[in-house]
């Protein structure tokens, strides 16, 4: 479930534009890579403030933040639906005017993702399916895999470029129409990254990689969907150089058929099947759901087509909000075929008036049940 945007910020809904950009700046300064190298915590919490504010500095977004929460977001894509950002860079380029010299002059600093400071270079994503059952999407589970990914070989050593002298950029003048102008672009001779390799470990390849076995711990969440994917940072391939970051594990969640249930939103539906005797007389019936065993009560009488409703033994919501039914659908199971003594019972039964079709008035049609059941 993803955290609320005010709450992120330490501020409440009655905030001014000042304030939100006073609360971002703060929180940003607070997190920000140059003050926590290395601390994935920080720059998780980093983007996060990032992408608070990128929504509730917008007038538009904020009005439609607080009245529809994250949902009014869903499957824009980036950061609150809005510009984004894939990467630091994004975020710096958009917000960095904010800070002015908080950092020494902008953001440099940060892996030289701006302007023409050296560029740290991120590895390959992988990415693997993972297959769930109902109970597993209904209790949350936690997954290990088995993952081959790309890591530096042991010993492997980087020297700094010569073309760049480590910055990852060459610079260039050019005589321009409107006089001599310099360009920066990543270096030809080690893409930017501002190394190149050294010492190169037996078995690894031409950029001192090797390929490893690892066993990775995968939280999935309870009421994930089939295609749904998540994201295991830092878990994907390594990039050669020593400033280089992993790329990231992408899990595509896959959601195994069940036997006799079947999934609709959070609403998890099931055919009971029960016999003319068992409709006649009523009774009880025990029967699985995604949780566990529950034992329901079948009134006397009861008709072909009755949806029973149990209130909160569907699927979690994702997004946190509530659980969603598990819909019995009764179907009253007619013989094919009967002994004599039965078929003698029912003859002389054919014309009672016990036994003739007389749906009450208030009786709901199959097709407003299933408009009921939809709405």
């Amino acid at each position: 479930m993803k955290k609320d945007y005010y709450e992120i910020l330490g501020i409440d809904k009655s905030a001014d534009a000042a304030a939100i950009k006073k609360a971002y700046r703060k929180k940003a300064i607070e997190f920000h890579p140059d003050k926590n190298p290395g601390d994935k915590e920080a720059e998780e919490n980093f983007k996060m403030a990032a992408e608070a504010y990128e929504v509730l500095s917008d007038p538009d977004k904020k009005a439609r933040y607080d009245q529809y929460g994250h949902a009014a977001f869903e499957g824009a894509g980036g950061f609150g639906g809005g510009g984004g950002f894939n990467n630091m860079e994004d975020i710096f380029s958009q917000f960095g005017d904010i800070f002015g010299g908080a950092f020494g002059g902008g953001f440099g600093g940060f892996g030289g993702f701006s302007g023409g400071g050296q560029r740290r270079v991120k590895g390959s994503n992988l990415r693997i399916k993972v297959k769930l059952t109902l109970e597993d999407i209904a209790n949350g589970v936690e997954k290990k895999v088995k993952v081959k990914r790309k890591v530096k070989a042991s010993g492997v050593t980087y020297k700094t470029c010569s073309t760049c002298n480590g910055t990852g950029q060459v610079m260039r003048v050019q005589n321009t129409i409107l006089g001599r102008m310099q360009t920066s672009s990543p270096c030809p001779t080690c893409h930017g990254s501002g190394q190149l390799l050294d010492h190169k470990p037996e078995g690894s390849d031409a950029e001192g990689m090797i390929v490893s076995d690892e066993t990775v711990s995968i939280k999935i969440p309870a009421g994930v969907s089939d295609g749904i994917q998540l994201k295991v940072s830092g878990k994907g391939n390594d990039a050669p150089g020593a400033n280089s970051v992993s790329g990231d594990l992408i899990v595509v969640i896959e959601e195994i058929e069940h036997e006799t249930l079947k999934r609709e939103g959070e609403n998890i539906h099931y055919d009971l099947y029960i016999s003319i005797s068992e409709a006649v007389l009523g009774g009880s019936k025990e029967i699985d759901t995604v949780t566990g065993k529950v034992r329901i009560k079948l009134e006397e009488g009861i008709q072909s087509g009755k949806i029973l409703r149990l209130k909160g033994k569907g699927l979690p919501s994702i997004q946190g909000y509530g659980t969603g039914d598990f819909l019995i659908h009764i179907n009253v199971w007619t013989p094919k075929k009967l002994s004599k003594e039965q078929k003698e019972f029912f003859e002389r039964n054919k014309e009672d008036k016990n036994f003739v079709p007389h749906p009450q008035k208030g009786d709901k049609s199959f097709f407003e049940k299933v408009k009921e059941m939809f709405s």
